[in-house]
């Protein structure tokens, strides 16, 4: 494969499949796929229709079955686990929908995990400086709440200032006005760090936000748009 700076991701006939023969699944199916870099961008679809299947290959906690996928010319599909272990902890952040915090350990101390192997991080300060929670850093997770506790989770994803941002269903779990608070910190990781960042996600207006919207169903990509004017968070219709 050619290496293509201006791209973060690249893909050629990408397919995973689970299981075999009559059972098995084809999970994906032949995806072409180009994200430019500094990008947000937006896989929408049904539940098991391969987006979430995409978004673990891409981020190396998944191997393709067949095709190539490139991070920003290196091909990810020949790495070996470890090299994929590299990869992950010097270029990717991953937002869940679930929070995923130590209940034991503060906002910062939570966010500390993560500096403490990355190669340029940020201070754990700064980092929930940035997602508006630098006044909550000696809270415990059960002091916090939904919404709060996902800006920790962002925080501790960007503390080691990733390539890439990954989030699934970041805003899942949470009601209107606490998703559109997410929404406005990834807008802001975005722009303000120059990360790309990669929302999968079953809600549609959260496309209107977005750079780029890539439809998915049956494991194979149905649509591309490009936004060429992008609403603000608070301008979504929940």
């Amino acid at each position: 494969m050619k290496h293509l700076p201006d791209y973060t991701f690249r893909t050629e006939a990408l397919s995973k499949v689970y299981g075999e023969g009559e059972a098995a699944v084809h999970a994906l199916r032949g995806v072409d796929l180009e994200i430019p870099k500094g990008e947000m961008v937006v896989l929408l679809g049904a539940s098991g229709s391969g987006k979430s299947t995409l978004l673990n290959i891409l981020g190396g906690l998944d191997h393709a079955s067949g095709g190539h996928a490139s991070f920003e010319g290196t091909e990810l599909t020949s790495l070996s686990d470890r090299e994929l272990t590299l990869y992950r902890r010097q270029h990717v952040g991953f937002v869940f929908q679930f929070y995923n915090l130590m209940p034991s350990l503060t906002a910062e101390e939570n966010v500390e995990l993560v500096t403490e192997i990355a190669q340029n991080p940020m201070r754990p300060a700064d980092a929930l400086d940035l997602v508006g929670l630098d006044a909550r850093k000696d809270h415990f997770p059960a002091q916090l709440s939904g919404g709060e506790q996902q800006r920790v989770a962002i925080a501790r994803a960007i503390a080691k200032t990733p390539t890439v941002l990954f989030c699934d269903e970041p805003t899942g779990a949470l009601d209107s006005q606490t998703g559109r608070a997410v929404l406005r910190v990834l807008k802001d990781v975005n722009e303000r760090l120059g990360t790309t960042v990669l929302i999968v996600t079953h809600a549609a207006a959260t496309a209107d936000m977005a750079d780029r919207v890539i439809q998915f169903a049956d494991g194979m990509i149905r649509d591309i748009q490009v936004n060429s004017e992008k609403l603000t968070p608070d301008e979504i219709d929940w």
